[in-house]
């Protein structure tokens, strides 16, 4: 008999970020509307709601205004409407502003807030609370439960206090069962529970495989002489010359800016490593003129779902439903996904207590994925979903040019007969002798460091006395493949120094897993190119714990 406790819910949403929280906050809509009784509840493996959300964030409110449209007079976060937008091409010494005139409407952020993410979600913690959802930060949900049929019953959270040795310690609690009619999956990108759900119900079975970037952030305190509140900056180009990415960097509240660089993981050069071209990224005297005078505050890294239309996967199963990034809404040519994963949410709650008033429970809610096809998240991903094929296949320049083509004829109802073809991030990647070696610049310590001091801005923290949560389907892989061969990419991918290779000077290489310092990207996961890096969840409540990011 299982030790663990259970509760039962109407609706269980695994994950507290925006499409978790939207779609918390619409089921209760929906089930006052209808008259209903339903309990909800949140699972969030963050220490706080907002503690592991990272993004830009220019949020764009179009989902906020259908969930909440007296959100202006409600004290929320959204303060700074963007007032300028620009796109820089940059060289090595010199930047190129992109003519405005050239991007379709919808790319000129106009009537959107830049803000940031984790501190909306924590606000929509508080109206999700105050319509009597139950939030459990620090719970991590690390098992999902079945019924007989093979419907989903619901998720096990992990048990605490387990050693590394798999011994019982005597904090040692049992996981808690959580039972619901239904299970929303709100993971984020390359959610855990998600990539097993996706696999077991096949729900790739008629879309492409997701693709991925992973983006970098820093937010600094600037002198307020350079700060511009809503200056919107998007760059691309240098320092890029073996993969595709590009920086951002917004005037926020507070005489801050948040700023970052993507990098996306199908890039080949195994030699290339997107924290250090983030770090070398800073240094153009374009963007180093913002920062000198400022002090860095914090730093973060996670990955990015750039798949788009094609590579969203059927989203209902039974028992369940896929929202949010853990389905990949983003549009990667606006680099904006908060407003679609936060309408999914709101999409699947609809079905969900309709289905709940109808006295149905553990089926599969066919109507989430046909209002998605018939919603406005579908159409702009929709107009959007070429382009970055298109700058994959073509390059920066060529790539570019066509994908804003293609975006303006979509824009204006020319639907164009085709779509490109995605191929997985972990398949593109050459030979170390066959790549070109990348020689980065050391950190100054004033607008570029090194990644230790990174991290410790995070404020990563995990149990070290607990089971590795970054786990090896093959001990032998490390050295024997990935280090042979690609001279072990792990060690630059990874924007926290979580792997290193050790052991060289005595001929003896091994791969050492310095899991305490993992802010939960997700890159590994992706990118190792045999697939043999499986990220589990850690005990609850460990990770990062990211300060108005």
């Amino acid at each position: 008999m299982s030790e663990r406790e259970s509760m039962p819910y109407d609706l269980v949403i695994v994950g507290g970020g925006p499409a978790g929280l939207s779609a918390a906050i619409r089921a209760k809509q929906e089930a006052q509307r209808l008259g209903v009784e339903l309990s909800v509840c949140i699972l969030e493996k963050g220490s706080e709601i907002g503690a592991h959300i990272l993004s830009g964030a220019v949020v764009d409110p179009r989902a906020l205004d259908e969930l909440l449209p007296e959100w202006r007079t409600m004290d929320s976060p959204l303060t700074v409407p963007v007032t300028e937008n620009h796109h820089w091409v940059l060289t090595e010494t010199k930047k190129y502003e992109f003519p405005h005139a050239l991007l379709p409407p919808f790319m000129q952020n106009k009537g959107c807030y830049t803000v940031s993410l984790g501190n909306l979600t924590r606000w929509l913690a508080t109206q999700a609370e105050a319509v009597g959802v139950e939030i459990f930060p620090g719970f991590a949900a690390a098992e999902v439960l079945f019924n007989d049929d093979g419907s989903v019953k619901g998720v096990a959270t992990g048990d605490m206090g387990i050693a590394k040795d798999g011994s019982k310690k005597d904090s040692w609690t049992p996981g808690l069962e959580i039972h619901a009619k239904y299970t929303f999956f709100a993971e984020g990108a390359r959610g855990h529970l998600s990539k097993q759900i996706i696999s077991r119900f096949d729900l790739r079975k008629n879309s492409q495989p997701q693709i991925y970037g992973i983006g970098l952030k820093e937010l600094w305190d600037i002198p307020a002489e350079k700060h511009v509140p809503g200056r919107v900056i998007h760059s691309q180009g240098w320092p890029l010359s073996d993969a595709n990415g590009g920086g951002f960097l917004y005037h926020q509240a507070n005489g801050q800016v948040a700023l970052g660089f993507s990098v996306w993981l199908n890039y080949d050069n195994p030699h290339l490593s997107p924290f250090e071209e983030f770090q070398r990224w800073k240094t153009h005297p374009a963007i180093r003129e913002i920062l000198e005078g400022g002090r860095r505050v914090s730093y973060g890294a996670r990955a990015i779902n750039d798949g788009g239309l094609q590579a969203v996967p059927k989203l209902a199963f039974p028992g369940g439903a896929l929202i949010g990034c853990a389905a990949g809404f983003l549009n990667v040519p606006r680099i904006k996904g908060s407003h679609t994963a936060m309408k999914s949410g709101m999409m699947a709650a609809e079905c969900a207590v309709a289905a709940i008033a109808a006295q149905r429970g553990w089926d599969e809610l066919k109507d989430y994925d046909a209002a998605y096809k018939k919603s406005w998240v579908h159409e702009e991903l929709k107009i959007v979903r070429n382009v970055l094929p298109a700058v994959e296949k073509f390059g920066n320049v060529v790539g570019t040019a066509m994908g804003g083509v293609m975006m303006w004829m979509e824009y204006l109802g020319y639907e164009l007969p085709f779509t490109f073809k995605l191929s997985p991030d972990n398949t593109h990647m050459r030979r170390k002798d066959d790549a070109p070696k990348i020689v980065y610049p050391k950190p100054d310590g004033v607008i570029s460091f090194d990644r230790l001091s990174s991290v410790f801005l995070s404020n990563t923290n995990h149990e070290e006395d607990q089971p590795c949560h970054l786990t090896l389907k093959d001990d032998s892989v490390p050295v024997e493949v990935n280090l042979a061969l690609y001279d072990e990419p792990a060690q630059r991918y990874c924007p926290a120094g979580v792997y290193e290779i050790v052991g060289v000077e005595e001929n003896a290489p091994r791969l050492q897993i310095n899991a305490q310092n993992c802010v939960h990207c997700k890159t590994c996961d992706i990118k190792d190119m045999t697939q043999n890096i499986n990220w589990v969840v850690p005990e609850g409540g460990g990770g990062p714990n990211y300060p108005n990011m």
